[in-house]
């Protein structure tokens, strides 16, 4: 077991004794943090427990009680944070700690409980006590369901008879709950609450706090070090130590079950990815054939382009853009002409990602009716969209066929690299003349003047010298000279209505 002496080694200032000397070397069997009056319910005993000093705000009798309580539960340590409760450590505290005999410690302002933590962790593991899985072998009932499909509703049913309570599981990407009693929607927002309030998708430690009267204890379901969601329960009775062995199990199992989603999650992402880069790339039959193989679905019918570039916060991914775009879709901010849009980008396999932008490939002909996940549809990383705020651009195509892709799709990257950031829009398949890339490469290869510029102004002025000239600065005279030279490079005249029109919307994205 780690020992409050190896946690301070660790840490160094960020755990200290009150007075600055030696750190007990006391074990301790975890971290826990909790701001309830009595949070021993919820305690094996040999814990530290952190707290931001709400229960010991009151008087010294009150102190002197929750002190001897922590005692009588055979408490390791008490780490007090200051900044968040208090500024300094009350001196009833410390003579209350004194005189039951209870190591106090102290957070400093400013040092997240998470740090504590982490670094808790991170010695188990080093320890090679991370694996608890190993200790819960005896648990085989819960094992076989939690390896079903269907078996996370069926594992909370059975969690929440047995405590005689109720438990909810809130994945960590703000999907859909699961609850026991199923009508049970009531206690949903103020578990989220919590959860956040806590940050206890970075901190890893369980929580006990109280929903109308209830106290509730809420434990973090863990991929590696990254949250994939919460499981609170509120047993309405204090917890036996069985009671918390079969919770321990049951967080374990929904540990194992979500990092095997993800893995699948992954290889079906890549396999999507190799079929739609043979599309993006022409190779349209290949494609078709290669996604049979894959068991992916390619599309028979026309399909929408979607290109996105998502800029996100530290700590974020582009599965985060993703998640943001479908939740600007679901509610109603994105392409108005296009109700499915958000349906078709959650059952969508054909993604592919190159040059800093996501490619999707989505079915034009989608079925509103079956706008849910579908079967291998890569969903947005459990702990990516809590964990930063992204903002997201993105253009849209009109249908086509899959034939059109590799022409179409070059347009639409050229587009969204020169959108502003946060823009969706939509437009239309094959709006630019096939020429006008042509055209923008001639102007732009240009060394001698900047032709791109003087073009745009002579368009935006709609052939006016004056205007355009007075725009770039330059003499009517020269301008005639320039555009001379960008006719020539084009082999074709800007004054030509179909001409004008296709280099202006090719020239607004360069």
């Amino acid at each position: 077991m780690i020992s409050l002496a190896q946690l301070h080694s660790q840490l160094g200032s960020d755990l200290s004794t009150v007075a600055g000397g030696p750190v007990a070397r006391r074990q301790i069997s975890g971290v826990h943090i909790s701001e309830l009056d009595d949070p021993t319910p919820y305690l094996e005993g040999g814990e530290l427990l952190l707290t931001t000093g709400i229960p010991v705000s009151g008087g010294e009798a009150k102190v002197a009680a929750y002190v001897r309580r922590l005692v009588e539960r055979n408490i390791a340590a008490l780490g007090l944070g200051l900044g968040a409760g208090v500024d300094e450590v009350p001196p009833a505290l410390i003579a209350a700690c004194a005189s039951e005999g209870l190591e106090l410690l102290v957070v400093p302002d400013g040092t997240p409980f998470m740090n504590v933590s982490r670094a808790y962790w991170d010695l188990v593991g080093r320890e090679g006590q991370a694996d608890l899985s190993a200790s819960l072998g005896t648990q085989t009932a819960l094992a076989r369901a939690a390896t079903q499909p269907d078996a996370l509703p069926s594992v909370v049913k059975a969690l929440a008879q047995a405590l005689g309570g109720w438990v909810a599981y809130l994945p960590a990407d703000n999907g859909a709950e699961t609850l026991w009693p199923e009508d049970n929607h009531t206690i949903v927002g103020q578990l989220r609450l919590e959860a956040s309030r806590l940050d206890m998708a970075v901190t890893h430690s369980a929580s006990t706090f109280q929903i109308h009267g209830t106290d509730v204890v809420e434990y973090p379901v863990l991929v590696g070090r990254r949250t994939a969601g919460f499981l609170a329960i509120g047993a309405g009775r204090k917890l036996t130590r069985a009671d918390r062995q079969i919770i321990m199990t049951v967080c374990v199992l929904l540990s194992l079950k979500a990092a095997q989603q993800q893995e699948s999650a992954a290889t079906a992402a890549a396999l999507g990815s190799a079929v739609t880069k043979l599309f993006l790339t022409g190779h349209v039959d290949a494609g078709r054939a290669l996604a049979p193989d894959l068991g992916i679905v390619a599309p028979t019918g026309p399909v929408r382009i979607l290109v996105v570039r998502g800029e996100t916060d530290a700590g974020a991914d582009s599965a985060a853009a993703f998640g943001e775009l479908e939740s600007r879709l679901r509610a109603g901010t994105g392409w108005a002409g296009w109700p499915q849009a958000a349906g078709a980008l959650r059952s969508c396999r054909l993604r592919h990602e190159a040059g800093g932008l996501s490619y999707y490939l989505l079915d034009a002909e989608h079925d509103a009716g079956t706008s849910g996940t579908a079967a291998g549809a890569v969903p947005a990383h459990p702990n990516d969209v809590a964990a930063g705020t992204s903002t997201v651009t993105a253009a849209l195509s009109r249908p086509m066929p899959l034939e059109r892709v590799h022409d179409e799709a070059g347009q639409l990257a050229a587009m969204v690299r020169a959108l502003e950031t946060g823009q969706v829009v939509e437009v239309p398949a094959g709006a630019l003349d096939p020429r006008a890339q042509g055209w923008v490469a001639a102007l732009r290869g240009y060394q001698r003047a900047d032709l791109i510029g003087t073009v745009r102004a002579y368009l935006r002025h709609r052939g006016q010298w004056e205007g355009a000239a007075r725009e770039l600065g330059i003499h009517r005279n020269s301008l005639r000279h320039r555009m001379g030279i960008a006719a020539e490079l084009l082999q074709a005249d800007p004054d030509d209505p179909d001409v004008a029109a296709n280099l202006w919307l090719a020239l607004r994205w360069v």
